[in-house]
């Protein structure tokens, strides 16, 4: 069975670059493969991992939908479930290491329920090829509401140094409850830390009943690789951001 990693956290806190480190950090210490899930439909974690995307899910609903509409031939006389799953599999894009699936944005009005439904459905499938699964779920907790985020070993919580960061996880930590989610285990990591803040949050975090997993200091180089458009995942190895997650992963006992 797949190990599977989620992420989640509000808006703005490195959500999606600790997302692309863990999964370096996968290839390096577990040596994968790794399936990456971009569960959010305003889709980024490819350029933190510094590759391209042909298609996305919700390209393919709208492509689907049109074939009905329209009446055209299917291949092979497929059904529409297996154009589509044929569809799916096309649309993995591959890279050393690792296959990442965009969600994307479904074209027009409405909302995204139909595109979190295939997410989760062919997450499971595609999981079973991979040892390791990492998801990175879209800011807040809509992802949660709609159950996109099930079935989880791991799931870090990701803060900036604010108390809102903080109380926006522990939203996320009692919506877990609330839902009844399948998860093993749920961390919080603070990231940026730049001063004296970070023991204090941490106490603040922790009487709020959050397991926190770390803290991640604020690393003047990630600042630099967003400046000149540079994938994260390609920090070097001794950037202090890269080397506090490590550490953190290490805590975890991922297998």
């Amino acid at each position: 069975m797949s190990y599977i990693i989620a992420l989640a956290g509000k808006g703005g806190t490195g959500k999606t670059s600790i997302a692309g480190l863990t999964l370096r950090y996968l290839l390096e210490k577990r040596r994968g493969p790794v399936l990456a899930v971009d569960a959010d439909s305003n889709a980024c974690l490819n350029e933190a991992l510094g590759v391209d995307v042909h298609t996305t899910v919700g390209a393919l609903r709208e492509s689907s939908l049109e074939t009905i509409r329209s009446g055209a031939d299917r291949p092979g006389g497929m059904s529409m479930e297996e154009l589509f799953e044929y569809q799916i599999n096309q649309a993995l894009i591959e890279a050393k290491g690792f296959d990442l699936l965009v969600m994307g944005r479904p074209e027009g009005p409405g909302c995204y329920c139909a595109a979190n439904n295939i997410i989760r459905k062919y997450t499971d499938i595609l999981s079973e090829k991979y040892p390791y699964v990492i998801i990175d779920n879209e800011a807040g907790m809509e992802h949660l509401s709609r159950r996109t985020t099930h079935k989880v070993n791991l799931l870090i919580m990701v803060s900036d140094p604010t108390i809102k960061g903080i109380k926006t996880a522990k939203r996320i930590n009692d919506l877990i409850d609330e839902l009844k989610l399948e998860i093993d285990q749920r961390v919080l990591i603070i990231n940026r830390i730049s001063g004296q803040e970070g023991d204090s949050l941490v106490q603040y975090a922790k009487e709020l009943g959050l397991n926190v997993g770390g803290t991640i200091p604020n690393d003047p180089v990630v600042f630099q690789f967003d400046l000149e458009g540079k994938p994260i995942f390609e920090l070097p190895p001794d950037s202090v951001a890269l080397t506090s997650l490590y550490s953190i992963l290490d805590s975890f006992q991922i297998p």
